[in-house]
């Protein structure tokens, strides 16, 4: 498929200028004269530099590739139908719209946007962390960057002991229990066709964790959480949070949202986890 860059060009800029600072949390300011956001601000939201972005919009860049193009995507907040025509004009087909989708909708990206100082994550309903504010990676890591299978924290939690490190010991058992119930409602949803994200990720787990294998084959569902989630951080210690859920009505998507109790001593240390930066790798 041939890339269109005159058209590409010309639906960016409008995509950017369609952006008000405020739909993506930044401050508006005084001096503003820019109609909707600047092609800098946009690569930032995007994660790549401001020279490869403005040349895309100029018409003149080198041909994004679909892990580029996906960004951009997410960072000028497209909807579905322009996330797919982004792609065509970008020489690529459009992404299957499958249950386990990666694309987070504008309304998610604008809400998570106005958390910058808050820990919040979109995850997909097979355990993907999708997007992280900064301080939800310095309080659980970079869960975003993961790849392959390595993607689901319901993968790594049964295949990787450094991922069971976020939480206390004693509180293992009852995770396990969640993640696998979370898994099952995934499951049960998408349907248990062997091409299913959810079905293909229960195979391989049956496989290799005997763990696993015990708790799916108890068919619990629907656990309920407990009040508070206690995380252990390197730096800080325990902290007791709470984790609010918000799900989008049309994808399989829930945005986190972990706060703490004003006056706590988790709420201390949680403020001043956002001045530490990011929690170290395998911690």
């Amino acid at each position: 498929m041939d890339r269109d860059r005159e058209q590409l060009a010309d639906f960016l800029r409008t995509r950017r200028e369609a952006l008000q600072p405020e739909d993506v949390g930044l401050p508006r300011g005084a001096r503003r004269r820019t109609r909707g956001l600047r092609r800098e601000e946009v690569a930032a939201l995007c994660g790549m530099s401001a020279d490869y972005y403005g040349r895309l919009e100029q018409g003149r860049g080198p041909q994004p590739s679909e892990p580029m193009l996906a960004a951009i995507a997410r960072g000028l907040h497209l909807t579905l139908d322009e996330r797919d025509h982004l792609f065509r004009l970008g020489g690529h087909s459009a992404p299957p719209r499958s249950a386990a989708t990666d694309h987070v909708s504008p309304g998610l990206m604008r809400i998570l946007d106005r958390l910058a100082d808050t820990p919040a994550q979109v995850m997909g309903n097979t355990g993907e962390t999708l997007v992280q504010t900064p301080p939800a990676v310095a309080l659980l890591g970079d869960q975003a960057g993961h790849t392959g299978r390595a993607r689901s924290i319901f993968y790594r939690w049964f295949t990787d002991p450094a991922a069971r490190l976020i939480y206390p010991e004693e509180d293992h058992p009852l995770h396990s229990r969640l993640f696998t119930s979370d898994l099952r409602t995934a499951y049960s949803r998408q349907g248990s066709a062997p091409d299913r994200p959810a079905a293909r990720l229960v195979a391989e787990l049956l496989d290799v964790s005997p763990e696993f294998a015990r708790l799916w084959s108890a068919h619990e569902v629907g656990l309920r959480r407990p009040e508070t989630k206690r995380l252990r951080h390197p730096a800080v210690g325990v902290l007791d949070l709470h984790c609010q859920t918000l799900f989008d009505a049309d994808q399989p998507q829930g945005l986190l949202v972990y706060t703490a109790t004003p006056g706590s001593e988790s709420y201390e240390k949680l403020q001043l986890l956002t001045m530490l930066g990011a929690r170290p790798p395998g911690s």
